[in-house]
């Protein structure tokens, strides 16, 4: 019951920022179900105007895949890229998830925390897979140095 009622806070609480898929690549044939592939998604950060990140991750597909049932593996890549001008607010949390996304029906996801390192002005983004019982160590990790925009 403890467990339960973990994950319902944890579904509560988590931020789930909408990706807009990019594109897949088929990674593997299947004879039934849905292909194995790779998928691309794409994120702005919510309190950082000017930030856009792309996510690259396994998706398995097969029966299981098809029906929502498989445990996609913790692969990933994170690339993220000043897009526009950006401003650091005032009072910006030293760590906040920016984006998660479930990689299994349950207790895994692939979450995005980003980070801010003052001393050299660079927003830090470091993805992890995660579960809720212990965590992985597949992680990634992108840097976006604060710096004047063209236009600025």
């Amino acid at each position: 019951m403890k467990i339960l009622l973990q994950l319902v806070l944890l579904t509560v609480l988590s931020t789930n920022i909408r990706a807009e898929t990019i594109g897949c690549v088929t990674t593997a044939w299947k004879l039934l179900g849905a292909n194995h592939q790779v998928c691309v998604d794409a994120f702005s950060d919510p309190k950082i105007n000017g930030v856009t990140c792309h996510v690259s991750q396994a998706r398995t597909g097969g029966i299981s895949g098809s029906l929502g049932l498989a445990q996609d593996p913790a692969q990933f890549s994170l690339a993220c890229r000043q897009t526009g001008p950006i401003s650091v607010p005032a009072g910006l949390a030293k760590d906040e998830t920016v984006f998660s996304e479930d990689t299994s029906i349950l207790f895994k996801e692939t979450r995005v925390v980003r980070m801010w390192d003052d001393a050299h002005k660079t927003l830090v983004y470091v993805a992890i897979s995660r579960k809720l019982i212990d965590g992985a160590p597949a992680n990634s990790i992108s840097t976006v140095p604060v710096m004047p925009w063209q236009s600025q």
